[in-house]
């Protein structure tokens, strides 16, 4: 008791699917399958969803101003990365000239990638779902840290390749978040991180 809750990862014979996706429960907690793996993750606290509303508000902004069509989205929006990975990152970018991997789910690497780290997503976040976006071509992962008040940028290098080293954004330096993917987009991480 007293303890931070962490991520259940449930062992099956077979690898799940998309099938198996559609049947989780509805019960408040992330269900998300990592190389066909159940990965259930808790409800995450209200620091977590202020950081991930302000972000939101951002990219959504940037979006606007581009004008091309493209969306963004924060969880729960099912991204299907293979046929044994399907994730529900806490923010998803798709830009409009790729707009055709958009249907029921996103079909496909997003071009932007944001996981908000909680204490019971943490070791899944940095680790199996990193991995996996790194496998299967997103172009750039935020991996946002509320405890440490910094974002680690992770850029693809080239096309087919991987991430580059990160580029770590600090808001007790009063850093802002910028990407080429969004022109319009500058996220000032002191006030992204206000408490």
């Amino acid at each position: 008791m007293g303890d931070a809750p962490v991520e259940m990862l449930t062992p099956s014979a077979a690898k799940l699917t998309l099938y198996d996706y559609e049947r989780f429960p509805e019960d408040g907690q992330r269900h998300e399958i990592i190389d066909g793996v159940e990965v259930v993750s808790p409800s995450p606290v209200l620091r977590h969803q202020r950081v991930l509303r302000r972000l939101f508000t951002a990219v959504n902004v940037a979006v606007e101003a581009q004008d091309d069509g493209g969306e963004v989205f924060f969880a729960p929006a099912g991204v299907i990365l293979s046929p044994h990975d399907i994730v529900e990152p806490d923010l998803l970018y798709v830009s409009g000239a790729r707009r055709g991997i958009m249907e029921k789910y996103v079909h496909g690497a997003p071009d932007i990638v944001a996981e908000v780290l909680s204490p019971s997503s943490r070791r899944t976040d940095e680790g199996l779902k990193k991995a996996r976006y790194e496998l299967f071509g997103v172009f750039e992962l935020w991996i946002v840290d509320p405890d440490a008040d910094v974002i680690r940028v992770y850029r693809r290098e080239r096309v087919g390749g991987r991430f580059g080293r990160p580029v770590e954004l600090s808001g007790e330096r009063d850093e802002v978040l910028t990407t080429a993917l969004l022109p319009a987009l500058t996220v000032r991480l002191d006030e992204l991180f206000a408490r």
